[in-house]
């Protein structure tokens, strides 16, 4: 949607969602919600102990309700889980409340960016190429069903990449 006070931030993994979310929210002067962060704080446990405990079902469905509630403000920068756009529900509702910029980042660079990273439970074990190869194919077409604008990652600092970040929202972008 656009124009929209919102912009949501989908991608796969590794994207940088967090790290330039925060900076684009600090540019724009608004207010950055990362989904995950909040179902972690309001749980009281991290997503991979909830994955574990409960298993995925459960964990996208708290993610939908959080979602649901998060968009639903007027003015935020909002950082989606990797895996919100699996649910039609979610893709709809960001389409519908917000300006949806996809963060595309390819398999090498993911792999790349999370190697020390045993946090994230959709890529834990062995062959982690793999499963990023496996959910890039599942996922990457429902990132660009939704998004109304991409930035691309070169394999470059966040320092380099929030400029070029804010100029295609600026010149695309429309806040009411």
């Amino acid at each position: 949607m656009n124009p929209s006070p919102n912009l949501f931030l989908v991608g796969p993994t590794g994207a940088g969602k967090t790290t330039i979310g925060q900076r684009l929210a600090a540019h724009y002067g608004l207010p950055f919600v990362d989904l995950d962060v909040e179902i972690e704080a309001r749980l009281g446990v991290t997503i991979a102990s909830l994955f574990e405990s409960e298993g995925e079902a459960a964990f996208r469905a708290l993610e939908s309700a959080h979602l649901d509630e998060f968009s639903r403000a007027d003015g935020i920068v909002l950082a989606t889980g990797a895996g919100a756009v699996l649910d039609e529900g979610n893709r709809v509702t960001l389409a519908e409340r917000g300006t949806v910029l996809l963060l595309s980042v390819n398999v090498d660079e993911q792999f790349d960016r999370l190697r020390h990273d045993r946090a994230r439970p959709m890529i834990a074990g062995t062959d982690r190429r793999g499963k990023l190869e496996a959910l890039a194919e599942h996922r990457n077409h429902l990132y660009e069903e939704i998004a109304d604008l991409i930035f691309h990652g070169r394999h470059e600092h966040v320092d380099a990449a929030v400029p070029r970040a804010v100029a295609l929202l600026d010149r695309h972008w429309k806040r009411p």
